[in-house]
C-alpha cells in the first residue's frame, strides 16, 4: 500500500527542499519525524507538515494502524512557478528577483523494503567461445617495448627556447 501527500506551490526552493528530503527518503516514519524535527531549515517545517498529511491519509484511506511500520518510500520537490520581482537601482536600472516556489510530494509505503525496486536480470548463461575468439592474438615484441619517458632539461643545458610574446614581435632567430 503506498499513500501519498502533496502539498503545491511552497515558498521554498525546490533545490533547498530537496538538500532536507535527502535526509529522510527511505526512513521509517518515527525516525523521518525525528530528523526533521531537529533539522534547523525553514523547509524542514513545510516538510513534516506533508510528512504528518501522508501518515494521517494512510490512517484514514487505507486504515493502516502499525504506524511503525510506515517508511518514506518517495520524497520529491518539484520546481513550481517563480514570482517574478523588479528591484529598482541606482541610475535606472533595475534588479529582476525570482521569488521560486515548490511541489512537495511525500508517499509512505507500509511495505517491508518501501521502495518498489526492480528485481535484478538473472544473467544468461553464455555459450563456450571456440576456435579463434577463444584466445587473443599475441601482440608482437616490439609493440610492447615502451619508449623512455622525455626528461627536462637540467639548469646549465640548453633546452628549447620559447617564443616571446606577440606584441615584440621578437621571436626566435
Amino acid at each position: 500500500m503506498n499513500t501519498v501527500a502533496r502539498v503545491r506551490f511552497v515558498r521554498v526552493s525546490a533545490r533547498k527542499a530537496r538538500q532536507v528530503l535527502d535526509q529522510i527518503r527511505h526512513k521509517p516514519v518515527a525516525e523521518a519525524l525525528a530528523t526533521l524535527q531537529f533539522t534547523p531549515r525553514a523547509a524542514a517545517r513545510l516538510i513534516e507538515k506533508v510528512l504528518r498529511s501522508a501518515v494521517a491519509n494512510a490512517e484514514h484511506n487505507h486504515q493502516v494502524r502499525d504506524l511503525n511500520a510506515l517508511r518514506v518510500s518517495r520524497a520529491v520537490a518539484d520546481d513550481g512557478p517563480s514570482m517574478k520581482r523588479v528591484q529598482p537601482r541606482a541610475m535606472g536600472r533595475a534588479f529582476f528577483i525570482k521569488h521560486r516556489t515548490s511541489h512537495l510530494t511525500i508517499g509512505v509505503s507500509d511495505e517491508t523494503n518501501g521502495v518498489n525496486v526492480p528485481a535484478a536480470r538473472p544473467e544468461r548463461p553464455r555459450p563456450p567461445a571456440t576456435g579463434a575468439a577463444a584466445a587473443p592474438a599475441a601482440k608482437p615484441a616490439e609493440s610492447r617495448a615502451r619508449r623512455p619517458a622525455a626528461r627536462a632539461p637540467r639548469a646549465g643545458e640548453p633546452g628549447k627556447r620559447r617564443a616571446a610574446s606577440k606584441r615584440t614581435g621578437k621571436g626566435k632567430d
